[in-house]
């Protein structure tokens, strides 16, 4: 067994290997980058030691650094993780000529099935379904066109070498080829140096299905079941559960065997995943095989009880797989959200900043795999994924209620995160119902918000935790006066019923205190006819989060005050409650109405990053959502878009150049006649 593993990664993975190695005995090495100096996973590793500059290319993707690192700590072997140089085979063939093992698949299995065109050839020869398609990188447009229009629009563009969604585009028809093949190659060649992309069938509304495997140097080979990764924006994946609503045993098994098959075909040792996009009558096809450990692999881990990594470290020290295929068993239901840096409120752009709050949940059932705390620095560097919350349940309806209640107490400030976005994602019927698809976010959400209404029973008790919340602030101040006030006059003493009105955007509620709110005690509380039992807690307000028991059941808030309102987030629901008192209530009718602020003259940049490419000039006729600059930042590019319509007066960036968040990208014509002119 190895004594020592370097873990060529970072965040929460390389957190999440050390917590094994710990377990196992073996000493474990973080390497870090700047940008990374005060990470967590250097402090918590046994050995840390610095790699390199901020930029991923001068640090955890220096191959010859981290070699040589691993050989100078003595290293036995180097754990990749996932992402960066997990699926990199000259990264293979090096650490096996220093003499280090690496903790993964031979070099010869990375080449073959990292390749998505070899990968396809191999699986069609192990027997396992494929999408019709191209198998052939395209040549060029004219070629892409006719082969589009032998297969049968729409179809999907691929690059043949890397995944993650990088480089993928649908094409509806001839007319979108040029643009569509254009970005994905310019896409694919910065993502993985590779600028060979191929055709194939796309499969619409499909579920896309993965079966997690492993395989030994003896020649042993098991399947650990399956994983639903419907659930996906822009091909990256947000939500993952084990197993899959649209899968039985048969099937299963089916899957599984067909998964299996192509490893021994490959020659694949250590875990790996195969992916599967599969159609609404439940024929599945082949996508991708993963040389890695994937990112959701603990809700595997979580309904089969064992340890992947511990298993992957076994594999590669030369032991021979302990299971059998009639030793796995699946037991319950696991879902995992993935927790990420970026502003659903925004188009998704990427969030940067210090954390200045940080609770992760905890309890029965609930896991956090979380490369960050409060203090930590997230740059642009690198991914925007901070970290996994992953809840077990006996049932899928129990696993999807756990990791509701969990994003409920799951406090991050700083910067923003994903958390409300994915709450509502889990709040909504279709997603309790087990009717997902890829698209699913696509057909549920514009942008960051959902186009249905949310769930009036949870806008109900948002708007009961916010006023139980503002009373006992009010109460608290008044409290804290008292010895101020004149005894002489009237006093609030005796009332009986307090009531209240509280305001959201689409709705308003009569709220009726029965009694005093008391601490430790339960008060009536009433909202229109339904009445509510509600133990009143200890409140601690700088905590910005509140447990509250409603009748008999445990509800999490979190809650923050916005003066004169409170922005309140629970089960999806995250927007601003206004709470008055009856007479202020009535002097509302005379109060203006909210205006929007003045439309700007000035394209801001909303975050940190690098300017890829400005498609505008002075003079253009531009239109509000047009996308004028384009940022990378987290390694993503999005666009800027234009807050209105207007003409550009002068762009003050250009390709290449780094900005932060606010600078003044783009200005616009303020004079009416140009404007008038040009219309």
């Amino acid at each position: 067994m190895f004594k020592k593993i370097l873990i060529a990664n970072r965040g929460e993975i390389a957190v999440r290997i050390m917590r094994t190695c710990n377990r196992m005995g073996i000493s474990s090495v973080a390497v870090y980058s700047d940008a990374d100096s005060r990470c967590v996973h250097s402090r918590l590793a046994d050995e840390a030691i610095f790699i390199g500059e901020s930029s991923s290319k001068k640090s955890y993707l220096d191959i010859n650094r981290i070699v040589a690192t691993a050989r100078e700590c003595g290293a036995d072997a180097i754990h990749p993780g996932y992402g960066f140089l997990s699926e990199n085979a000259a990264f293979a063939r090096a650490v096996a000529e220093a003499g280090i093992t690496l903790i993964g698949p031979p070099p010869e299995a990375v080449q073959l099935m990292g390749d998505k065109i070899t990968s396809k050839e191999l699986a069609k020869k192990a027997g396992v379904p494929v999408i019709p398609g191209h198998i052939e990188a395209i040549a060029d447009e004219a070629e892409a066109i006719r082969v589009a229009g032998e297969i049968g629009y729409p179809v999907l563009l691929k690059p043949a070498a890397g995944g993650g969604g990088k480089g993928m585009r649908i094409v509806h028809g001839p007319e979108e080829m040029q643009e569509a093949l254009a970005a994905s190659r310019k896409e694919t060649e910065k993502a993985f140096g590779d600028t060979r992309v191929f055709v194939e069938r796309y499969i619409e509304d499909p579920r896309h299905i993965e079966i997690q495997l492993l395989a030994d140097v003896h020649g042993n080979v098991v399947y650990l079941g399956e994983r639903e990764c419907s659930i996906q924006r822009r091909y990256q994946k947000v939500i993952e559960e084990a197993p899959s609503p649209a899968v039985g045993p048969e099937l299963r098994k089916r899957m599984g065997e067909a998964a299996c098959a192509l490893a021994r075909k490959a020659g694949y040792v250590n875990a790996g995943t195969v992916e599967y996009v599969m159609d609404r009558e439940q024929n599945f096809y082949f996508l991708e095989m993963n040389t890695r450990l994937q990112v959701e692999h603990p809700v595997t881990e979580m309904v089969t009880g064992l340890d992947l990594v511990e298993l992957q470290i076994r594999i590669a020290s030369g032991e021979a797989l302990a299971l059998r295929q009639s030793d796995i068993r699946l037991r319950g239901w696991a879902i995992e959200a993935r927790i990420c840096a970026e502003d659903p409120s925004r188009g998704f752009i990427p969030s940067t900043g210090m954390i200045t709050r940080y609770a992760a949940p905890t309890g029965e059932g609930v896991r956090v795999d979380s490369g960050v705390n409060i203090g930590s620095k997230i740059d642009v560097y690198y991914d925007s994924m901070l970290a996994k919350l992953i809840c077990h349940g006996a049932d899928r309806e129990a696993a999807r209620r756990l990791l509701l209640e969990s994003l409920n107490g799951y406090h991050i400030e700083g910067l923003a995160t994903n958390i409300d976005f994915v709450s509502r994602v889990l709040s909504m019927p279709e997603f309790a119902a087990g009717d997902l698809s890829t698209n699913f976010i696509a057909q549920h959400f514009d942008g960051g918000v959902a186009r249905a209404e949310p769930n009036p029973k949870d806008l109900a008790l948002a708007a009961l935790a916010t006023t139980l919340v503002f009373h006992s602030r009010t109460v608290a101040v008044r409290e804290s006066l008292k010895h101020l006030v004149s005894d002489i006059g009237a006093t609030l003493e005796g009332r009986k019923k307090i009531h209240y009105k509280c305001r959201t955007s689409g709705a308003q509620f009569d709220i009726v205190m029965e009694s005093e709110p008391v601490s430790g005690e339960i008060c009536m509380i009433r909202i229109g006819e339904e009445r509510y039992a509600v133990r009143i807690p200890y409140f601690q307000f700088y905590r910005r989060r509140l447990k509250l028991v409603i009748n008999g059941q445990t509800y999490r808030f979190r809650l923050r005050f916005e003066d004169p309102f409170i922005f309140t987030s629970f089960n999806g629901i995250a927007q601003i409650f206004e709470v008055y008192t009856p007479r202020e209530w009535a002097l509302i009718q005379y109060m203006p109405d909210r205006r929007d602020k003045a439309k700007s003259n000035a394209l801001l940049c909303p975050m940190p990053g690098l300017v890829v490419d400005v498609p505008v000039q002075k003079g253009d006729r531009v239109f509000r959502g047009q996308s004028l600059v384009i940022l990378e930042s987290m390694k993503m590019e999005s666009g800027v878009p234009s807050p209105i319509d207007g003409i550009v007066a002068e762009v003050l960036v250009k390709a290449g150049q780094a900005v932060e968040a606010n600078d003044v990208l783009v200005r616009f014509e303020t004079n009416l006649e140009k404007l008038e002119a040009s219309a």
